[in-house]
């Protein structure tokens, strides 16, 4: 079992930016892929950007060029900074780990979150 710890959530005026990070109890190099997803009040959760083992990003369109994520492997955290926030940048923001265990057989590990609110 893994345990994802987000921090870095917080009350922050649009245009500013917070730097949320997720800490992983065990190496996070066995995950294929961690990302980091939102959900809004009376949404479905959505992903805001996401980082391969082998470093590659993908980002949501609404976030893109704004948000930047990033993983340093020697900490076991993974991080997002979050520039130029916008209202509806308002969430619950979770951190999520996808790979496979010691048997191949594939392994999800989310967070609990960590409440991001933009005020305008």
């Amino acid at each position: 079992q893994v345990q994802l710890v987000e921090s870095g959530g917080d009350v922050v005026q649009a245009g500013g930016s917070l730097r949320l990070s997720c800490a992983a109890s065990r190496s996070i190099s066995i995950f294929n892929v961690m990302g980091w997803y939102r959900q809004a009040p009376g949404k479905q959760r959505e992903l805001v950007a996401h980082i391969t083992r082998g470093g590659s990003t993908n980002y949501a369109d609404s976030v893109k060029g704004r948000f930047t994520i990033s993983r340093d492997n020697a900490k076991n955290t993974v991080y997002l900074q979050m520039n130029s926030l916008k209202p509806e940048d308002t969430a619950v923001y979770y951190c999520n780990a996808e790979g496979y265990n010691s048997v191949s057989n594939p392994v999800d590990y989310w967070g609990q979150g960590t409440q991001v609110t933009v005020s305008s």
